[in-house]
């Protein structure tokens, strides 16, 4: 582990001198991500540092070149000083607070360098304020996406507050991140339609996928249909996916019923280990797909099982096996043992590892290999960290399910017969499509299918979680339940996933009307009155719907307009749903409210303040409806997803008022009124 070393800025200098002593104590003495770290280079490899799961054999690599050029093949580098500054921010920060999302930080460097550079001056730190800043937060929002851009943002924030701290600007000062917070809980309009298109697979993918599981013959498309169908049954991250143990599968007996089943899991951002269990109509699919995994699989854990048992000597298969012992290798042999189709890419292959090669004497042309040299070479491309696959669980790439042999997810390179790699996580992406725009074969278009319009069908494996979130939150799972189904440490992150269309919660409040195991109020025994269908009746009470802080109103606008200027919790139309964390939540803020402004209005009435005894009226009905609401959403006898009315409220209508509004005036405050005056008063 690197030793943490903390900068300490000297109040005798300037800005200037503080970031050069910044940049030479982090070059020098810090050991984050390595001690030999190459800290001139324009771009660091710190795969060993910043551990990610399931990327396969990609390396991470941390490149600071400008915001204009980072997407090009050979992206122009930062300017000095800035770029220096920002290599020791970045190792600095990694030893401090560090982020598996590393890539942020160097975005909210880029966008702050772009800013400063846009005068034509070089690009140096100790001249950024809060101009600078608000330009470097505008970059980031006219290049990523709402979300995107509010976290580098963030980071933007964390940025320009530790070179304020450390007196590395020449004007210190405090600056807050401008770029807003997307709002997750709209369902209604344009935006909030393409957002939900974005975040779930299209239906021409959801009826591809079942087609592609059964057709799928080759390799790579059957890992990465079962793959589908695994993160299909259960809203998993691809990476939790990939990490599972070949020996997953779970059987609980259960009395009179059949055997619950399930999958070992060990969630990836912090909550328990534990079984997800499997809805029984995807039992046998998800044991068809780790069967099908399995049998593709297989070969690579036996090679993976040899090298841990044979440390320091290359897996040959049975029918090259002779050839171990031989001091000599032809190219031939190498390809056989290696699994390529010719001595030509054995020759590649060799020349590529630093294997060398020389004809013998006697063999004429016949180029050969020593087979230590190749022994050599294989071993060295064993997987970094090999025997162990994942070090949080101790997983042995002998154990896992999703190990395959080398380039045997691709079709464009041999499959290798003596080395493995893990399935990456960008293999089952572009196995289901996200690269196909730019050339690259999915299970989709090998098969045959498309959108309806012609177009390449693209799924991304986030997209299936989701996709069964939504599923949940539309059946009216409780939030606890989605939030540990889905893996989750906190119930709020379950809004992010929530993408229930207006018109599916319309239709969950309509089928809930007269049904009095579902409904709570008024609206639970209105069939009983009527001799029209239930669900016509319900179209009938409720046309639309709409999100108000606490549920959802059913009021009609098209027949008149809200009558209680959004005094929800007076209305009859409101409508709750039991187990909406966040609307629960604002419920039992407002009931904290409206009772403090009810101790308000009672000390105000005691005072004699005029009005008082109306408004502590009014609060003390707000009160008690509040109370009644929160005691529903605590009753652990109304199940999740109830939909919840409060009967109607006891409220004087405009004809009572009426009477009380033309009460005669007392004689001594009528005296000195006008006639005209008198007979508007009634006499």
């Amino acid at each position: 582990m690197a030793e943490i070393v903390l900068f300490t800025p000297r109040a005798e200098f300037d800005a200037a001198a503080n970031l050069r002593g910044f940049v030479e104590m982090a070059r020098d003495a810090l050991t984050v991500f390595g001690a030999g770290l190459p800290f001139e280079h324009t771009t660091w490899d710190v795969t060993d540092a910043v551990a990610t799961k399931a990327k396969g054999g990609k390396r991470e690599r941390i490149t600071f070149s400008t915001t204009a050029t980072v997407d090009d093949k050979s992206p122009a580098p930062m300017q000095e000083p800035f770029r220096s500054f920002a290599k020791a921010y970045v190792r600095y920060m990694h030893g401090l607070r560090p982020t598996k999302a590393i890539h942020g930080r160097l975005a909210a460097l880029r966008a702050l360098e772009a800013a400063l550079a846009e005068h034509g001056a070089a690009p140096d730190p100790v001249r950024v304020d809060s101009g600078v800043l608000n330009r470097a937060a505008q970059l980031l929002v006219d290049r990523f996406s709402d979300a995107a851009a509010y976290r580098a943002g963030q980071q933007l924030e964390m940025l320009a507050g530790f070179m304020s701290e450390n007196r590395l600007l020449a004007v210190p000062g405090r600056w807050r991140n401008p770029i807003k917070r997307p709002v997750g809980g709209v369902r209604v309009g344009k935006e909030a339609d393409e957002r939900r298109a974005a975040k779930l697979p299209s239906q021409a993918a959801l009826e591809a996928l079942p087609k592609a599981f059964l057709l799928a013959t080759e390799p790579a498309d059957v890992i990465t249909a079962s793959a589908a169908a695994i993160m299909l049954s259960a809203p998993e991250r691809v990476s939790e996916v990939l990490m599972l143990p070949e020996a997953c599968e779970v059987r609980e007996p259960r009395k009179g019923r059949e055997d619950a089943y399930g999958l070992r899991w060990w969630p990836a951002k912090g909550a328990d280990p534990g079984v997800k269990w499997v809805v029984p109509a995807m039992v046998s699919v998800v044991q068809d797909a780790l069967q099908k995994i399995r049998a593709v699989t297989a070969e690579a854990r036996c090679i993976a099982s040899w090298y841990e048992e044979n440390p320091g000597r290359i897996y040959l298969a049975a029918d090259v096996e002779h050839l171990r012992g031989r001091e000599w290798l032809s190219l031939a042999e190498v390809a056989e043992i290696i699994g390529f189709a010719d001595r030509t890419a054995a020759n590649t292959w060799c020349k590529s590892q630093g294997v060398s090669t020389s004809k013998l004497e006697g063999e004429g042309k016949r180029v050969f290999a020593r087979f230590a040299d190749v022994e050599a070479a294989v071993l060295d491309m064993l997987p970094r960290g090999f025997p162990v696959l994942d070090a949080a669980t101790g997983l042995k790439y002998s154990e896992a399910l999703f190990v395959v042999r080398r380039n045997e997810l691709g079709g464009q390179r041999g499959t290798y017969r003596c080395m493995i790699e893990p399935v990456g996580i960008g293999q089952i992406n572009t196995g289901l499509g996200s690269r196909a725009e730019h050339g690259h074969e999915s299970v989709f278009t090998r098969l045959g299918f498309t959108e309806p319009d012609g177009s390449p069908i693209a799924v991304t494996s986030h997209q299936f979680r989701h996709y069964l979130n939504t599923l949940a939150q539309a059946g009216g799972l409780g939030q606890l339940d989605i939030a540990k189904w889905s893996g989750r440490k906190d119930i709020r992150q379950n809004e992010a996933y929530d993408h229930v269309t207006p018109g599916q919660m319309l239709e969950k409040i309509r089928a809930a009307v007269g049904n009095d195991s579902q409904m709570f109020g008024p609206l639970a025994e209105l069939p009983q009155r009527v001799m029209i269908r239930r669900d016509e009746f319900a179209r009938l009470v409720i046309p639309t719907a709409h999100t108000t802080d606490l549920g959802y109103c059913v009021h009609d606008y098209t027949s008149s307009p809200c009558q209680l200027h959004a005094d929800c919790i007076n209305c009859q139309d409101l409508v709750c749903v039991k187990g909406d964390a966040e609307k629960t939540t604002a419920l039992r803020l407002q009931l904290e409210e409206a009772r403090s402004l009810l101790k308000k209005a009672e000390a105000a009435q005691g005072e004699g303040y005029a009005g008082g005894d109306r408004w502590a009226e009014h609060h003390s009905a707000t009160v008690e409806r509040l109370s009644q609401l929160v005691a529903i959403m605590d009753n652990p006898a109304v199940p999740d997803g109830s939909v919840i009315q409060l009967a109607t409220p006891n409220m004087p209508s405009r004809l009572t008022h009426a009477p009380a509004e033309r009460v005669p005036l007392p004689n001594e405050l009528r005296a000195g009124v006008p006639a005209d005056i008198k007979t508007l008063l009634g006499g």
